[in-house]
């Protein structure tokens, strides 16, 4: 099996919460018009001013995302 991979959007200022937040409705809507086989997303406030949105992928599948996405990083995922 594949590793997972997390592919993070970092959002900084006043409105990263809320940015994030929507964000992650596209990651949503981009695993569902490319049926890729995981679903995990998810938002998380690192703090007031800096929060993230997040998609895991397959590594296999990991270069067409990311290429198409422009994640600002990523990371092994772990559950």
């Amino acid at each position: 099996m594949d590793r997972k991979l997390k592919l993070i959007w970092d959002f900084k200022g006043p409105s990263a919460s809320q940015t994030a937040a929507h964000h992650e409705k596209h990651l949503k809507e981009f695993i569902v018009l490319e049926g890729l086989p995981l679903n995990i997303t998810g938002h998380t406030d690192l703090h007031d001013m800096h929060s993230i949105a997040f998609m895991v992928v397959p590594e296999s599948k990991m270069i067409p995302v990311r290429d198409a996405l422009k994640p600002h990083r990523g990371e092994v995922y772990e559950e």
